[in-house]
């Protein structure tokens, strides 16, 4: 785990993906400029953030919003409204234990054991948890 590199302004765990190593996380370098990340320019959720100047999708309503990578996967939503709810510290404490524990955030690809689910508070719970 990465733990610097935090939790994205999505609410995605940048502190646990292995997608691109060169990213520095969606917080980094101001975040205005995001010259090393490919998907800068096409992500709704950050221009959201950035239009309502907010940290993160999770001072917001991540759980009624469908915005972006909200639209039809609920990974990065759960994510945003655990830290909502919890706080950054409790979703990274909560991330690495699970981790140590052997959950898995991107097994193939992007996909891991946090995207098994389609309900958003059952994938809450298994971040608070790490139970299924």
């Amino acid at each position: 785990m990465k733990r610097e590199l935090g939790i994205a302004r999505c609410g995605l765990a940048c502190c646990l993906c292995s997608e691109n190593a060169e990213c520095k996380g969606c917080k980094q370098d101001g975040f205005l400029d995001l010259s090393w990340c490919k998907d800068a320019e096409w992500c709704e959720n950050r221009k959201c953030v950035l239009e309502k100047n907010i940290s993160g999708c999770y001072e917001c309503k991540p759980e009624s919003c469908r915005k972006g990578l909200y639209k039809e996967k609920i990974k990065a939503r759960a994510f945003a409204e655990f830290t909502r709810r919890f706080g950054v510290e409790e979703l990274l404490n909560c991330l690495e234990r699970n981790e140590k524990s052997g959950i898995v955030y991107h097994r193939e690809g992007i996909i891991g054991d946090y995207d098994d689910f389609d309900d958003l508070e059952k994938l809450i719970n298994f971040i608070k948890t790490g139970e299924k």
